[in-house]
Parts: C-alpha cells; sequence; structure tokens
C-alpha cells in the first residue's frame, strides 16, 4: 500500500504526460509567437561567437552590438529579397510545370498500361499529383519569409539575448553553483547547441552555394530558390536533403528532360555526400548524443507544433529535453533511450 498523500508511479506518469500535453497545446496555440522566438534564438547562437569575439578584442559594446545588428539584418534583407523575388517570378510559371507534370505522368501511366498493368490514370491522377510538391515548396519558402519579415521584433530580441547571453555564465554559476550538476548540464547543453547551429549554418551555407553552381550549370530555372530550399533543409537531418532534391529534379524533368533530371539528382547527392559525410562529422565531433530515430521523431513532432521552423530547429530542441531528462535519476532513463547506441 502506498502511503496517504503519496501517488503511485502510475499516477505521477499520468500527471506528467497531462502537463506535457498541456504544454505542447499552448504552445501549438502559441506558433506564431514561438517562431519568432526561436528564430531569435538561432541568429543569436550564430552571432553570439564573433559578438563575444569583438568584446574579448576590446571593442565597445555598443559598437560589437552595432556589427552584429547589421549582419543580422542584411541577411534578414538577403533572405527576404530572394524569397519574394524567386517565388513571385515562379508562381506565375507554376500552371505551366505542374500541367507538363501531369502529362508526364499521364504519358508514363499509359506507357505502364500497355505492358500489361491496369492503373486506373483517372483515380491515380486524383490522389497522386506530383505536381503539388511545387506548391509545398513555395509555400514552405512563403511562410519563413513572412516570418522573417517581422525584422524588428527578432533583431530586437536578439539585442536582448545577445547582453543576456554575456552575462549568462556568471549568473548560472550563482545559481548552481561552479562545481555543481546542474552548472555542468547547463554549460554542455549550451556548448553542444551553440556547436551545432554554428557549425551546421556554414555546411548548410557551403552545400546551398555548391547547389546553386550546380543548378547554373545545367541550366535549371530559378537554380537561386532551390539552393535556399537546399540551404534550409539542410537542418532537417537524415530526410532534409531529400526533400529539398525532390522539386528541383521536378522542374528539371519538365523543364530539360529524365537525363538532366538525373543530372540534378546526382548533384545533390554528391553535395550532400561530401558535406553530411565528410565534412560535418570532422568539425561535429562525436555527434548530437541522438538516435537516428529519435531525431527523426523529432522531426515530425516539431513540425506539427512549429511548422517549417520547428522542423529546422528540431534537433536542438530535442537535445534540450534530453539534457532535461538527464538531470534527474527518475528521467533518466528517458534520455539513455533517446541516445545513440550503447554497448553491452
Amino acid at each position: 500500500m502506498h502511503k496517504t498523500g503519496q501517488f503511485s508511479s502510475a499516477a505521477r506518469f499520468l500527471f506528467v504526460l497531462a502537463a506535457f500535453v498541456i504544454v505542447v497545446a499552448g504552445v501549438r496555440a502559441a506558433e506564431s509567437l514561438m517562431v519568432t522566438f526561436l528564430l531569435s534564438g538561432f541568429f543569436a547562437i550564430i552571432c553570439a561567437p564573433p559578438f563575444l569575439y569583438m568584446l574579448r578584442k576590446g571593442l565597445p559594446a555598443w559598437l560589437s552590438l552595432i556589427s552584429v545588428v547589421l549582419f543580422i539584418s542584411l541577411i534578414q534583407l538577403l533572405f527576404i529579397s530572394i524569397i519574394s523575388t524567386s517565388l513571385t517570378a515562379f508562381s506565375q510559371d507554376l500552371p505551366i510545370y505542374q500541367e507538363r507534370l501531369q502529362s508526364l505522368t499521364g504519358e508514363f501511366i499509359s506507357l505502364l498500361n500497355t505492358w500489361g498493368l491496369d492503373i486506373p490514370r483517372e483515380r491515380l491522377m486524383a490522389h497522386f499529383d506530383p505536381s503539388t510538391v511545387f506548391k509545398i515548396a513555395a509555400s514552405t519558402l512563403g511562410n519563413l519569409g513572412g516570418v522573417l519579415s517581422n525584422s524588428f521584433l527578432i533583431i530586437l530580441t536578439v539585442i536582448f539575448m545577445l547582453f543576456e547571453g554575456a552575462s549568462l555564465p556568471a549568473k548560472l554559476r550563482v545559481a548552481f553553483g561552479a562545481d555543481g550538476e546542474h552548472m555542468a548540464h547547463i554549460q554542455r547543453f549550451l556548448d553542444n547547441v551553440k556547436q551545432y547551429m554554428v557549425i551546421k549554418a556554414l555546411v548548410s551555407l557551403a552545400t546551398g552555394l555548391v547547389i546553386y553552381i550546380w543548378l547554373k550549370v545545367i541550366g535549371v530555372d530559378y537554380p537561386l530558390l532551390w539552393s535556399l530550399l537546399a540551404f534550409l533543409f539542410n537542418f532537417v537531418p537524415n530526410i532534409g536533403s531529400i526533400i529539398a532534391a525532390v522539386p528541383a529534379m521536378l522542374l528539371a524533368l519538365v523543364q530539360l528532360g529524365p537525363f538532366y533530371a538525373l543530372l540534378t539528382g546526382l548533384g545533390y547527392l554528391m553535395a550532400n555526400m561530401v558535406m553530411g559525410n565528410v565534412i560535418e562529422p570532422r568539425y561535429m565531433g562525436r555527434g548530437l548524443g541522438l538516435s537516428t530515430l529519435v531525431v527523426f521523431l523529432s522531426l515530425v513532432f516539431w513540425g506539427w507544433v512549429l511548422g517549417p521552423v520547428g522542423m529546422l530547429l528540431s534537433v536542438p530542441l530535442t537535445m534540450l529535453l534530453k539534457i532535461a531528462f538527464e538531470s534527474s535519476q527518475e528521467t533518466e532513463w528517458v534520455a539513455v533511450l533517446m541516445g545513440p547506441d550503447v554497448n553491452e
């Protein structure tokens, strides 16, 4: 029997689960606000190393901050300009590309029928329309452009985060003690997230640049648009590169033919093999400390809660949960299950 006033393990589990559901529902209801703050945190993490470096070199805080704010503003302006210009032109040509792709799909189904396969063309086209990939890609970039257009709130939040980040280590040492276990967890989380975000941003930028050059050489329309998509989806682990390659390959198919679609896919494959399997592991070190299944599930979960931005930031957010579970003996087993394979 349990003592009066104490809950069983099953009851505590149900309470925790109920609290988790309530928190997730609240985050999803405040999606627009949460996405803005998460993007601000992303920019703050990227800009923290140069900001702190300028402070260590003796530059005044105001001058270092102005430099960082100008950098963030230029990045936002560049992204918004590319998205708005490319999407406007692509949206005008979208009906033509959709019609060509639907025609190619119909011809392929007819070819299969001549080989003896009985495939109902109209029914299949009603449930499977590959041209919707173009709409999804355009919608994703459009949503991101809409979030980035709220530049004043993002820049203002980054300014306060950078000022707070400069004094955060001292505050944490006072709050948890220099040798405290909580301090070690927090410091490890901050170091892992900063390392992951900075290296991932640089690798993604290099990937987008390679994709742009490759598509430009082949002659695929809107190479800047697809390189931006490759840059963004390179933050999505495991399947992000595949998602980014699909619309570019389909466009190459309807514009130039199957051979150029194959060349496009080959370019994406080579770029992501070199960047993801050679360069990124060399600088990322041991890894993220998350299993492949957890990375994929986190992609689905955070994408459902926060949309495209949640997909891009799924790994850092999941790392936060894992380290939170590690801080308590009662939930440490959850962190072990979320981690990579262990040798018995």
